[in-house]
């Protein structure tokens, strides 16, 4: 008996010394892009509650903000393009790539039905959010490889956001822009919905640029575009949990399309629900651990690092950059 409390008493201790453990706070960032949405269903749901007193996502809305985040320490895991997560740890970041989640989510929204791969808009102005940054450089790629000249055969009228390439869009300021999901799902929505229907114009899906660059490259219809990364020194049972929690919040959100949704909105307020919950159905999510995309993203780092090696920190990264 006196065996038995004393184990008793030892298990309790050592179960407050866990929760002693806990930190107090962990803040999780992103864009408004759906490599974030998972990161709601996370906070909503107090997944990570046993490793953090606090857990708050924080926006950035362009890729000056992120840099600022990751430089600056103000976030513990981060939503994050690949390319620039690698040009920060080949500056010197403290910063490591957990995964890779987003294969698939660019496409160019035109109000031309006949239009539908990247060469048919030759000639054309297109709205382009984050100069440099990852819609740029997937155009600019696919465009050299069919033999194109980005600079010349099109007529890049360069934005702050995906919101304001939409937004010119709607309000036919520009035919064509090249946007991320879910902003291309939530223009199609706002272009059927009463009273902007009666001024907006009828807008038409492009084919992906994923598919085109399978085409072009001829390799699989995929591109990994974005993931989670985990910035300065963070304890490994954190990211751990963190990574299981992830991932299951991803196949929560690619499952409940409408509650994902409406969960979006709740975190980001210039989402819209219903474009959102459309958008699952045309992304390309996989949450692959980084070191198991090391052969996907090399391949397109190469790329990069080929045609503009400023994108990737002007060299391709070493194995220290996977976590």
């Amino acid at each position: 008996m006196f065996k038995k409390i004393i184990l008793l008493a030892l298990l309790s201790f050592g179960i407050n010394l866990m929760a002693n453990q806990k930190v107090d706070k962990l803040v999780l960032s992103g864009p408004m892009a759906t490599v974030s949405h998972p990161l709601f269903r996370m906070i909503e749901t107090g997944a990570l509650s046993d490793i953090a007193k606090k857990v708050e996502f924080k926006l950035w809305k362009n890729p000056d903000e992120l840099r600022a985040l990751t430089l600056k320490g103000g976030a513990d895991f981060i939503a994050i393009p690949t390319n620039v997560g690698a040009n920060l740890y080949n500056k010197g970041v403290n910063i490591k790539l957990l995964n890779v989640s987003v294969w698939g989510i660019l496409g160019i929204l035109t109000r031309d039905k006949t239009k539908k791969t990247l060469s048919d808009f030759k000639g054309c102005e297109i709205a382009m959010p984050f100069r440099a940054d990852m819609p740029d450089i997937v155009f600019e790629e696919i465009a050299k490889k069919e033999g194109l000249n980005p600079k010349k055969d099109f007529k890049l009228r360069y934005v702050g956001s995906p919101i304001d390439a939409m937004q010119m869009l709607i309000m036919r300021r520009v035919d064509h822009a090249l946007l991320a999901e879910p902003a291309i799902s939530i223009a199609l929505r706002k272009t059927g919905s009463f009273p902007l229907k009666l001024v907006a114009p009828d807008l038409y899906r492009s084919d992906m640029l994923e598919n085109e660059w399978g085409k072009v490259f001829k390799v699989k219809a995929q591109i990994p575009e974005a993931g989670m990364a985990v910035v300065g020194d963070i304890d490994k049972t954190i990211i751990k949990r963190f990574n299981e929690e992830y991932q299951k919040a991803m196949i929560w959100y690619k499952t409940h399309k409408k509650e994902a949704g409406v969960l979006a909105v709740k975190y980001v307020k210039m989402l819209e629900a219903n474009g959102v919950s459309d958008s699952i159905d045309y992304v390309k999510l996989d949450t692959i651990p980084a070191k198991n995309a090391k052969k996907d993203l090399e391949f397109f780092l190469n790329i990069l690092k080929t045609n503009n090696p400023k994108s990737i920190g002007g060299k391709l990264h070493n194995d220290g950059f996977y976590y």
